[in-house]
C-alpha cells in the first residue's frame, strides 16, 4: 500500500511561499531600520507565515466548497475580479492589526493611536495585499486548471482508445465470416468438379482456421504467420483453378518477426484472385512482394488485369482492411490500388514500429 507524504504538496507550497515572502520582508526591515531587533523580526516572521497561510487556506476551503476549480475560465476570471480586492482588504485589516499589536507588546516607547497608524499605512499595505493575493490566487487556480485539463485529456484519450478498440473488435468480427464464406464456396465448387481435391481443400481450410483466423482479440500477428496463411490460401485456390493460377512469393525474411495486421496480405491476395485471375480466360500469376525501406514496410500484391476508372479501394474486404489500418496506424499507414506494367497492384505501407 502506497504511503502518503506527511506534508502534502499544497502545504509545502504554502509554507515555502509565505516563508520566502516573510524572509524578504525581514531582510528589507534589516536593511532599512537602524534599530533592527532580531527577537521582533522572528516574531514578525512566524506570525506572517502563520497568518497569511491561514488567510489563503480559508479561501481554499471556500473555493473547494463552491467547486470553483470546476468553473470555466471566463466565469472564474469574473469571480477573481471581485475576490482579489476583498482578500486585499482582509489582508490589510489583519496585517495592520498584527503590526500594531506586535509594536504595542514589544516596543517601550509611546505608540501612535491605532487610527493614526491605520491612516498612515493602510494604502500601502492594501496595494501590497492585492498584489500578493492576486499572485497566490493566480498560481492556485492555474495549477488546478492545468490539473483539470490534464485529467480531461487523459479521460478523453481513454474514451478514444475504448471507442477505437470497439471499432477494431467489430471489424475483426467481420473478417472470419467473410473469409469463411468465400472458402466454403471454393470447396463447394471442388466437390462438383474435382472430388478428389476437395479433401485436401478441407484440410487446408482447417489449417487456415486453426493458424490464422480465430485468434481471439489479437489484431496483429507475425509476418511469418501471415505468409503461411497466404500460402495455404493460394494452395486452396490452386486446387480450384488448377493451371489457371500460379503465384510467386518474394518476402524479405528479415521481417519475419514484424507484427502486421491480421489477414492484411491475405485480403490483398484474395482480392487479386477474385477480381484479377478469376476474370481472365487464361488465368494469371499473382506476385506477392514484401520489403522494407526507410522504416516503411511495403506489402504489394500484383495480378493481371486493369483497374476500373476512378477505382481506388472497393469491396468489403478491402474497405474493412483500410478501416483497420486507419484505426491502427492513422496517417502512418496507407492502402492503394494502381496499375503498374499492365498489372493491378494493391499496396499496403505500414511503419516498422
Amino acid at each position: 500500500m502506497e504511503k502518503r507524504p506527511y506534508i502534502s504538496l499544497y502545504w509545502k507550497c504554502q509554507l515555502i511561499g509565505w516563508s520566502v515572502a516573510a524572509l524578504y520582508w525581514t531582510l528589507q526591515g534589516w536593511i532599512d531600520s537602524r534599530n533592527f531587533r532580531f527577537d521582533l523580526s522572528i516574531v514578525q516572521f512566524i506570525s506572517d507565515v502563520l497568518i497569511y497561510m491561514l488567510i489563503t487556506h480559508l479561501y481554499r476551503d471556500f473555493a473547494d466548497k463552491n467547486r470553483w476549480q470546476d468553473l470555466a475560465l471566463e466565469k472564474l476570471i469574473w469571480k477573481m475580479l471581485i475576490v482579489i480586492p476583498l482578500m486585499g482588504l482582509f489582508y490589510t485589516l489583519v496585517t495592520i492589526g498584527k503590526l500594531y499589536l506586535v509594536r504595542l507588546l514589544f516596543l517601550s516607547h509611546p505608540m501612535q493611536s491605532f487610527a493614526d497608524f491605520f491612516s498612515v499605512n493602510a494604502a500601502g499595505i492594501f496595494i501590497a495585499g492585492v498584489r500578493l493575493m492576486a499572485i497566490w490566487l493566480l498560481a492556485y487556480h492555474l495549477y488546478h486548471y492545468a490539473k483539470r485539463e490534464g485529467r480531461l485529456s487523459v479521460e478523453n484519450t481513454r474514451l478514444a482508445l475504448s471507442f477505437k478498440q470497439s471499432q477494431l473488435d467489430n471489424l475483426s468480427a467481420q473478417l472470419n465470416p467473410h473469409f469463411l464464406f468465400n472458402a466454403l464456396n471454393n470447396i463447394k465448387s471442388l466437390i462438383y468438379t474435382r472430388p478428389d481435391a476437395s479433401g485436401r481443400a478441407i484440410d487446408l481450410l482447417s489449417e487456415l482456421l486453426r493458424s490464422g483466423l480465430y485468434r481471439g482479440n489479437s489484431m496483429l500477428i507475425k509476418l511469418s504467420e501471415e505468409v503461411e496463411l497466404v500460402k495455404d490460401y493460394l494452395e486452396l485456390e490452386s486446387l480450384r483453378m488448377e493451371e489457371r493460377l500460379s503465384y510467386e512469393l518474394d518476402i524479405d525474411t528479415s521481417l519475419s518477426e514484424l507484427m502486421v495486421p491480421r489477414l492484411c496480405t491475405q485480403t490483398l491476395v484474395e482480392n487479386a484472385v477474385k477480381h484479377g485471375v478469376s476474370l481472365a480466360k487464361q488465368g494469371g500469376k499473382i506476385h506477392v512482394k514484401i520489403q522494407q525501406q526507410d522504416g516503411i514496410v511495403s506489402i504489394r500484391v500484383l495480378n493481371p488485369g486493369q483497374l476500373g476508372q476512378g477505382k481506388t479501394v472497393a469491396g468489403i474486404g478491402l474497405q474493412n482492411l483500410k478501416e483497420r489500418l486507419d484505426l491502427g496506424y492513422g496517417r502512418q499507414a496507407s492502402l492503394n490500388l494502381y496499375e503498374m506494367n499492365e498489372k493491378v497492384c494493391a499496396e499496403i505501407k505500414i511503419p516498422t514500429r
